[in-house]
């Protein structure tokens, strides 16, 4: 089997386009390198659709390898046939390819061995023929010291049989349709925990019953949840008697002696063997469809989340307030150093607020702060009312942003790194201001799992979910581009081609040289060679450099055609840089080349016409209502201004302005009927929201956006 052939029959994809991406994958290409540089030869392919060429393309030699393996196993038994080597070689089926294994599979010691060891085989054989309608006659002919009655001798006989029809696939795949089809997954509470105040929170489960094919994600995982932490028990069901009537008809074949030894030997190996195996394998194809899932929610989260609205290059005071510990203050200049900090006392137990209105207001006059940014957490609405009820001689717009994740930034080694003689409070503050100013920036430095926009993120396959998030940030920090001169090592590392030791050789660099005139410059860094600059060049950028095109997603690769198109229009590139009348009058067809065609072309124009243009909104600032202090506050029937701050499959959580975040559940989305949450809202966005019910003993809030 050649990889591209099966690539092609899970991809509605052009073949060539599968070469050619493969053939850039094998030249160490990145994908958003791939997808902004390399359109000509992929057919135009998409992050997205080079993404599942990469992991069909894992797959696909995991297969291979585990193939390889077990040949090599089967051969050293001396049991390999040429059929079976090709039935092997053409399995495309991870499954599939370990059941024909299954029977050459070294097992630890078992019935049907001993069974075969105490020379029970040939009478196992003979009952399989189902000729004979006398079997006791002939295990009379197998009695030994090992076997001494003839009901031992059919036993053993019997679980011989039992694992041949545990090895047959044919059987194997029956039982598969049945569970894929009609299982349930079924749920007890375990008594002795029942009345813990932990296992409340699963009490949904406790004693629940579900098609296991139809089960959403977000309850299998809290499931499988309440199950790992010890408040139920959980087990597949299926219609025993339906399944084992088919596999009666499938293997017997004759009404006599020989035929009820089967039954028997079929009925020991489907409750000993098959149905305690494949309800296993089902349970684990459901969880890696809920990890999908989930991972996916994630995902989509994660890349809103990066692609929030930065307020941009401002002069910013940022506050993570508090009550008994006091108010953090930190004054950032507009490239976000930290310039200023100390903290204030405005509320109980030492209420200090006029002391501490005088100084955030000396302070606003003092550093020219432009705005104000005030964490969610603890004391957030209080601070924000207290900032708001200063009279700023210049505008200040205030902001209330997410800390999520600040606290575990500033415990961090690259916390540390940038602010050694600070403690974590300080950092926390500074990440809450930088975080306005530019959220994927900051957020890069933090583990996703840790930003509180997940669904069961703990629970699921680990490895998959930081392939997912690494992926989402990486096209996140691509599609923005990066700023050379001022990145971190953390968000320069997410650049394609760079990695964590060039980014770090990047910053040793400037700090020892300064800042970087042009992307040649570049090529200077330490173990930065041509591949490296190859594939990061055109994603970074550089400001009031030597060359224009440098703040621009136009590749060096391509200067040379920028430059005779500035000669063929007789616009110098300076003036030609977002001439829009000059740029479309353009033949691009012209410059077509067996290097580049059309595709490139368009997006070097429209790069020209806006050149570094940042794809992020411009951040807004939002007020809660500000009445509402407190659940006790909240009351059924209210509308209240919120922020989308989570998204699930069943709903998206919205920030009303308190501890708890109120749901929207998926049916008080919208008048129609939603298949995905995303289309109908985004993270962060500003919406308007009905109180539905109050319940004020759960801490739980549900709102309509349907009203």
């Amino acid at each position: 089997m050649l990889l591209t052939n099966y690539i092609a029959s899970h991809l509605q994809l052009p073949v060539k386009s599968i070469e050619n991406t493969i053939e850039l994958l094998n030249e160490d290409c990145t994908i958003p390198f791939i997808a902004r540089y390399r359109k000509e030869k992929t057919g135009n392919l998409d992050e997205v659709q080079i993404g599942e060429i990469v992991q069909l393309k894992e797959q696909f030699e995991a297969l291979e390898k585990r193939k390889k393996a077990i040949l090599k196993a089967i051969e050293e038994q001396g049991l390999l046939t040429e059929e079976l080597k090709n039935k092997i070689d053409n399995t495309d089926n991870l499954t599939a390819l370990e059941d024909l294994y299954l029977p050459f599979k070294k097992k630890r010691k078992t019935k049907a061995e001993t069974a075969r060891k105490n020379g029970l085989e040939p009478l196992a054989k003979i009952i399989m023929s189902q000729r004979n309608d006398d079997v006791e006659s002939v295990a009379s002919r197998y009695i030994n010291n090992e076997v001494t009655n003839v009901d031992k001798a059919l036993e053993g006989a019997r679980h011989i049989i039992a694992e041949w029809i545990n090895e047959r696939t044919d059987i194997r795949n029956l039982i598969r349709r049945e569970l894929e089809r009609f299982s349930t997954i079924n749920t007890k509470v375990v008594k002795t925990k029942k009345d813990e105040p932990e296992a409340q929170k699963y009490k949904d489960y406790f004693d629940w019953s579900e098609n296991l094919k139809r089960i959403p994600s977000h309850r299998m995982l809290a499931i499988l949840r309440a199950e790992k932490e010890g408040f139920i028990r959980v087990k597949i069901e299926i219609d025993n008697e339906h399944v084992l009537q088919k596999i009666d008809n499938k293997i017997i074949k004759a009404n006599n002696e020989s035929g009820a030894e089967i039954q028997l030997a079929i009925d020991d190996s489907y409750k000993r063997l098959l149905f305690p195996s494949l309800t296993t394998e089902a349970m684990n194809i459901a969880k890696e469809i809920a990890d999908e899932a989930a991972i996916k929610v994630f995902a989509k989260n994660l890349q809103q989340l990066l692609l929030g609205s930065p307020l941009g290059e401002k002069r910013i005071l940022a506050i993570d307030p508090g009550f008994r510990t006091g108010c953090k203050v930190v004054c950032l200049n507009a490239q976000g150093d930290l310039l200023h900090n100390e903290t204030i006392f405005p509320h109980p137990p030492q209420n200090k607020s006029t002391e501490a209105k005088y100084t955030i207001e000396h302070l606003v006059k003092r550093y020219q702060i432009e705005a104000i940014s005030i964490g969610n957490g603890t004391a957030s609405r209080e601070t924000e009312r207290l900032v708001k009820s200063i009279s700023f001689k210049n505008s200040v717009e205030i902001f209330v942003v997410s800390e999520a994740g600040a606290s575990i930034y500033s415990a961090s080694k690259i916390a540390r790194d940038e602010f050694p003689n600070q403690d974590v409070t300080v950092r926390g503050a500074i990440s809450i201001g930088r975080r306005l100013a530019d959220p994927l920036a900051e957020l890069v430095k933090i583990d996703a799992k840790s930003i509180g926009i997940g669904q069961y993120q703990h629970d699921v396959d680990q490895s998959k979910l930081k392939n997912s998030l690494d992926t989402v940030v990486s096209h996140c920090v691509n599609k923005v581009g990066v700023n050379i001169n001022t990145a971190s090592a953390s968000l320069l590392s997410y650049v394609s081609g760079i990695g964590p030791k060039l980014a770090e050789n990047i910053v040793n660099y400037r700090n020892e040289n300064g800042a970087f005139q042009n992307r040649l410059a570049i090529k200077k860094v330490p173990r930065l060679g041509g591949k490296a600059f190859e594939q990061s060049g055109g994603f970074l950028r550089i400001k009031n450099g030597t060359n224009p095109l440098d703040d621009s997603a136009v590749h060096p690769e391509r200067y040379s055609l920028v430059k005779q198109i500035s000669k063929d229009t007789g616009v110098n590139i300076d003036d030609l840089i977002g001439n829009t009348s000059v740029l479309k009058q353009i033949k691009l067809q012209k410059y077509v080349t067996d290097s580049y065609g059309l595709p490139t072309l368009q997006d070097i124009i429209k790069e020209l016409e806006k050149p570094g243009l940042d794809p992020r909104e411009k951040a807004k600032a939002f007020s809660f209502n500000e009445h509402i202090k407190t659940i006790d506050d909240v009351k059924t029937g209210m509308v209240l201004p919120g922020i989308v701050n989570n998204i699930t499959n069943f709903g998206c959580f919205v920030d009303i302005g308190i501890k708890e975040s109120g749901l929207v559940h998926v049916s008080n989305l919208a008048n129609t009927f939603v298949k995905d949450v995303n289309e109908h809202v985004s993270l962060h966005q500003h919406v308007q929201v009905k109180v539905l019910e109050v319940d004020l003993q759960r801490k739980r809030i549900q709102l309509s956006m349907n009203f």
